[in-house]
């Protein structure tokens, strides 16, 4: 079965240019999806932290929860 390679190459003239990060256990032609903080392989299942975490949401100003005795 064919898999989508749309986005995994980009064209600049003449030259192919890969635009993700190939798995290093795998080789060259499986490349690492990219998720928000990490890259991981569908193949082998290495995984490479992005070390950006999210930036965690404020809580809400307004009332709070009262104190429990």
């Amino acid at each position: 079965m064919a898999k989508a390679r749309i986005g995994l190459y980009s064209v600049k003239g003449d030259t192919l240019t890969r635009t993700h990060k190939s798995c290093p256990k795998c080789g060259p032609g499986t490349f690492l999806a990219e998720h928000k903080n990490r890259r991981s392989c569908g193949k082998c299942g290495y995984m490479e932290s992005g070390g950006a975490t999210p930036p965690k949401t404020a809580k809400p100003a307004g009332k709070s929860a009262p104190p429990t005795a």
